[in-house]
């Protein structure tokens, strides 16, 4: 299979991506991954939502697999296999990167979307944090913002943490607070940057 990464919103679709997209002989994706590659995929190419994640490795060879930011970010590229082609996407991370003009060099990524386990990521974020690096992190709705601060606060850490919600989408919105005031999001789209003081 390819995996293809369609970026964090519109517009955000490497040369590579639309390429395979347009070459693909079936396309699979969930709904908002089809909706920003929609334009790029020819007439006549079968579409199919992806219903079953675990199951992706069964697809034929030929298909493109559509992954929403970066495949490799918390995207469908895990499930790639030796003979699989991933190409990459634009990330919400460095999106978020880029709209606060912060370096990507002094960051970890943590994602608690989608796992089960939510303590294997807030062990992560205290075991990153200590090392004083700054966090990307990708919530879920048992570990967002607020207990993110949270944790933050038990750790007697200083930082701004800033809500980036809906990145490359026309109702973009980037909040600032602090580990006192954690800002609250109003959208489940969005991810959290925490900049150490």
């Amino acid at each position: 299979m390819i995996v293809v990464g369609v970026g964090v919103g519109p517009g955000m679709l490497t040369e590579e991506g639309i390429a395979a997209i347009q070459n693909a002989s079936i396309v699979y994706g969930s709904g908002r991954a089809l909706e920003l590659a929609q334009k790029y995929i020819l007439e006549n190419t079968p579409i199919d939502t992806i219903k079953d994640y675990k199951n992706i490795h069964l697809l034929p060879a030929d298909a493109v697999i559509l992954s929403t930011g970066d495949p490799m970010f918390s995207g469908l590229g895990k499930f790639a296999t030796v003979n699989d082609v991933v190409i990459p996407g634009i990330s919400s991370f460095q999106v978020a990167c880029a709209r606060l003009k912060v370096n990507l060099t002094n960051f970890s990524c943590v994602t608690a979307h989608g796992r089960k386990e939510i303590d294997s990521a807030r062990d992560e974020l205290i075991r990153e944090v200590k090392l004083g690096k700054n966090i990307f992190l990708l919530p879920d709705e048992k570990f967002g913002a607020i207990e993110v601060c949270s944790v933050l606060k038990e750790l007697s850490v200083e930082a701004d943490v800033y809500s980036l919600e809906e990145l490359g989408y026309p109702e973009e919105k980037v909040m600032k607070g602090d580990v006192e005031n954690p800002p609250i999001p109003e959208s489940e789209l969005y991810g959290l940057m925490i900049v150490l003081k």
